[in-house]
Parts: structure tokens; sequence; C-alpha cells
């Protein structure tokens, strides 16, 4: 039997994703979750085979939160599945350990491809993320035209949180940062955008989230 969690805080994407999954093993398991906490209640409750989550589940700490379930379980296999951009976020989700990136909209057939990708030991990625590989194999050197990719990866959650409306305490206490260390962030976020308040940040955001895949994201998506 094939053992899956599904984690997504709207109902409608869980059951969707599940009906799916029912579709495609005829001898399976399908637990669910809405938030983080549940999230790891269950994996501390019995294996999994594999994770479906959404990067933005209430209680979560973005890319921290792999390393936490593989703590619990080592051999989790981890699939993300979110309306966030594959671009901007696809390859720093592999780097941070999880088995495969999936966009939202994606299809029918795709989302059944990836899954069975990632329960079969393979990593599982969209065309952006293949498209920057092969550079990166290819070493070819081209200026970086999309200023969100020179982002740190926790930079790129203080952006997500700015831009959601949250103040630098609030972002501290989400990302268990000092506040002290998160204004810091804020300055350096400023610098590399070359943006002067909230609303430039937003503006630049909006016009280079979904650069190179064809799309133009929101940070408030799931």
């Amino acid at each position: 039997m094939v053992n899956i969690l599904m984690a997504d805080d709207h109902a409608i994407v869980r059951y969707g994703t599940i009906a799916l999954i029912k579709e495609l093993f005829e001898d399976v398991s399908v637990s669910e979750a809405a938030n983080f906490d549940e999230t790891l209640h269950l994996i501390e409750e019995r294996p999994f085979d594999l994770l479906v989550l959404d990067i933005n589940i209430p209680g979560g700490n973005s890319f921290q939160m792999i390393d936490v379930l593989r703590l619990r379980q080592p051999n989790l296999k981890i699939l993300i599945f979110t309306a966030y951009d594959e671009h901007l976020y696809g390859f720093r989700y592999l780097q941070a350990g999880a088995d495969g990136f999936l966009m939202k909209n994606s299809d029918e057939q795709e989302i059944k491809y990836a899954i069975r990708s990632v329960l079969n030991n393979e990593k599982y990625f969209g065309p952006s993320v293949k498209a920057y590989l092969l550079d990166k194999i290819h070493q070819k050197k081209q200026e970086v035209s999309n200023p969100l990719l020179t982002l740190s990866n926790r930079e790129t959650e203080v952006v997500r949180l700015l831009i959601q409306g949250n103040g630098i305490a609030e972002i501290a206490r989400l990302l268990h940062l000092q506040i002290s260390t998160v204004s810091t962030y804020k300055v350096r976020i400023f610098q590399k955008l070359n943006v002067r308040n909230i609303v430039e940040l937003v503006e630049r955001f909006n016009l280079y989230n979904g650069m190179g895949a064809g799309t133009a994201g929101t940070a408030s998506a799931g």
C-alpha cells in the first residue's frame, strides 16, 4: 500500500488532489492536514511514502519545513505543490531538499506524473528549473536580469512576508529570528532591489515574479 499525506490549508485543493491520487493507485491510503502542526503530528504518528506539501501552509516556516520533516522521517519523499512561481522558488526548494516542485496550475496528467516520478525516486521539476540547470551545466555567462534571483533564501522569505503586510516584529516571530536580524534583512533587500519603501517593493516583486516562467505570480498565493 502507498501511504500519502496531503498538506494544504485549502480544502478544495486537498479534495481534488486526493481524488487524482486515488485514480493513480489502486491500493493507497491518503491522509490530510490543514496546517503544519497537523502535518507534524501525522508524520510523528506513522510513516508515509510521500508528502504533498503547500509552501504557504499555516504554521510552516518555508524552506526550514523540509529539515524539520526529515528529522522525523529521513526517507520521506516531499513534493512541493504551490501557486508560487517555479522560476523564483523551484530550484531553491530542490536545493533545500525537496524531491519535486509542482505548480498548482498544472494539468491533471502532469500532477499524476509528478507524484509517480517522486515515488519512483526521481526528482520532478518543471521547465523553468530545467532551463536553470542546463545553464549551470553549460556554465553560460549571462547577466542576471531578474533582481529577485539575487536574494538569498532567507531574504526571499522576508520579502514574501513583507509584501503580505507583516511588520518587522511579526516576521521575526514567524521566522524565529531577532527583530534586529529582520531589520538587517530588510535593509539588504531594499538595497538589492533598489526600492525605498514597501509600495515600491510590491511593485518590483510583481514586475519580476514569474519572469522566465511565462506567468505573473503574486506573493499571496499558496
